[in-house]
């Protein structure tokens, strides 16, 4: 029986950006079908020692202080006890994408700059990264044709938590989708 998701958009939201010495917090995905209709949503939040979490959040304390509401909510998510552990979250990752994805097909990530979110996956969910395609789709790549041919832009907010970062992807694909004409 064919699987009708076709598309995982995921949001991450991280310690930092630096894949190598910041760490996943918080994962979002949703499966949609080429419609962008929602066929499944799973969101988490990844376990991160304090002391990390501390540094690293001091390493951006610029980034950070522009927005203290999502840092003092991420913080609050890693210290309770809805965090779990990484590989518990791939684990649930790969069960996700085996319930809602065709199990011979690799599956293609969406979202954006994408780029940055996959860089985290392969430092820390190889098994996940080995079913993922090696294309993806990128809003961000729309975003700078848009913007820099046409002066188009889309106002996303700036939310900083992944599941609301991921609805607000696909509307913007949705938005400059609406102005290509076939």
């Amino acid at each position: 029986m064919a699987k009708h998701a076709k598309l995982l958009w995921m949001d991450l939201e991280m310690t930092g950006l630096d894949p190598v010495e910041d760490r996943i917090l918080e994962v979002a995905v949703i499966a949609t079908d080429w419609d962008f209709k929602e066929v499944a949503v799973y969101e988490a939040a990844k376990q991160v020692g304090p002391n990390l979490v501390e540094n690293r959040m001091n390493v951006g304390k610029d980034f950070w202080d522009k927005f203290p509401k999502v840092r003092d909510a991420l913080i609050a998510q890693n210290n309770s006890d809805k965090a779990k552990n990484g590989r518990t979250v791939e684990n649930e990752l790969l069960e996700f994408i085996d319930e809602h994805f065709d199990a011979d097909t690799p599956v293609l990530l969406a979202g954006n700059s994408i780029h940055q979110d996959r860089k985290f996956i392969e430092n820390e969910w190889n098994r996940l990264n080995e079913r993922l395609h090696y294309r993806m789709l990128d809003v961000s790549a729309w975003k700078v044709v848009f913007d820099g041919k046409y002066n188009k832009r889309f106002a996303k907010p700036e939310e900083h938590r992944a599941l609301d970062d991921i609805r607000g992807s696909i509307q913007e694909l949705k938005y400059y989708l609406g102005k290509v004409r076939v």
